[in-house]
């Protein structure tokens, strides 16, 4: 439940943030903050039992509600020596189903304003969980990831879903580092649990590559052959757990997949992003060259060759630029996406390539419209990228319906 929608643009800043920093390569984008981020912004958070609800049909929030104080998480001088607060929002309480709340507050103008709560059950383990979470805020990534390791599995839904997300925001070279001294048999259970969400797949299968031994290789290539798992969302990164046990046999696995035409979309797709994570932070496993070699041979699959085009661009594979501009003419690949990514590819290596140069100047001769639309995206994309917006701290700005302090 929330009391209040936090300011927008607050919101935005943070996951902007998030955005353009580094984050997990086989975990989904965070589309929430944490409750670690959460915290940061808060001028105060209390854990208790909501009692004594007063509605009040012509209040801005309907009434107001007391909060028994169980646990001052973050503290703020506004509430020493106070045991219970009020809140201004009707809080209904059902005896026969008790709920705790999780209560966010800001403080403006010396008064409370709580702004968001989150309902748990009674036995919840929220309250030591951001605890711990704020405790371990200014320690080294490696060490605060450990943290939220023990809750990925609770049974919590809240807290694993939360501490997910602490691993969604995290970069490879954080969380290696505890990835190599796992316990490879638990990585596995978890992945082979019918419980286990899909979108994890990406990130445990990853971090059983850093501690496998050859017979979770096994077990990671037994459930990419598994055709009812195999499509799910986090493939790549048992691609690439698979590549870290057993660099040889999986990556040739891996190109046999690129060879195939009649492979699944989705299944060339995750093996792409596998390429890409491979040739991006563990060259050490199979050499940048092979990794070109092989990704190189999906450019006359029409449904992919956009992709595979703008990655062989991205690692600037010039010397491929003849068999690039050649796909120009396929009758199989005229559409205006490979047409726009042939021409990215031409635009960036006509500096150093002498064919892409002369086929530019052919493509702005026909279109210059077309050519400078595609152009300017480009240098958009090469331009050196600006700091994020600062989140503004907590209580800068008014909400309104300040909570009133109880006894």
């Amino acid at each position: 439940m929330t009391f209040f929608a936090r300011s927008l643009g607050a919101v935005a800043a943070v996951l902007i943030a998030t955005a353009v920093s580094a984050a997990c390569p086989f975990c989904g984008a965070a589309t929430q903050l944490t409750l670690t981020q959460e915290a940061a912004q808060a001028a105060l958070i209390l854990f208790g039992t909501p009692s004594n609800p007063v509605f009040d049909p012509n209040a801005t929030l309907q009434g107001t509600t007391d909060l028994q104080i169980e646990t001052v998480i973050k503290s703020n001088p506004i509430i020493e020596g106070k045991k219970v607060v009020t809140i201004n929002r009707y809080i209904p309480v059902n005896k026969d189903k008790p709920q705790k709340f999780l209560v966010f507050c800001d403080v403006y103008k010396d008064k409370l304003d709580p702004y968001m709560g989150m309902p748990v059950d009674p036995d919840s383990k929220v309250a030591e969980y951001l605890k711990g979470a704020m405790e371990a805020r200014d320690k080294d990534a490696t060490t605060r990831l450990k943290f939220f390791f023990k809750y990925l599995d609770s049974s919590e839904m809240t807290l694993s879903e939360d501490a997910y997300r602490e691993f969604a925001a995290a970069d490879y070279k954080d969380y290696r580092p505890l990835a190599e001294k796992l316990d490879p048999d638990l990585l596995t259970k978890w992945l082979k649990d019918p419980n286990t969400p899909a979108s994890r797949f990406g990130l445990y299968g990853s971090m059983l590559g850093h501690c496998g031994k050859p017979k979770h290789a096994k077990a990671i290539r037994e459930m990419l052959d598994d055709p009812d798992k195999r499509f799910s969302t986090g493939i790549d990164g048992m691609f690439a757990g698979y590549v870290m046990i057993e660099p040889k046999e999986a990556w040739a696995y891996i190109s046999d997949i690129f060879k195939d035409s009649k492979k699944e979309f989705l299944l060339r797709y995750a093996a792409l992003r596998a390429a890409r994570f491979l040739a991006d932070y563990r060259p050490d496993l199979v050499t940048k060259d092979r990794i070109v070699d092989s990704v190189a041979k999906m450019l006359d699959q029409d449904d992919i060759a956009d992709l595979v085009v703008e990655d062989l661009r991205k690692w600037q594979c010039w010397q491929l630029t003849d068999k690039v501009l050649a796909l120009r003419d396929a009758k199989t690949h005229q559409t205006p996406i490979i047409q726009r990514a042939i021409l990215r590819f031409a635009l960036q290596s006509a500096e150093t390539n002498k064919a892409a140069a002369q086929f530019v100047a052919a493509e702005r001769k026909a279109d210059s419209d077309r050519v400078k639309e595609v152009e300017e995206l480009l240098q958009l994309e090469l331009a050196p990228k600006s700091k994020p917006a600062t989140v503004p701290a907590a209580g800068s700005a008014s909400r309104t319906g300040a909570a009133s302090l109880g006894k």
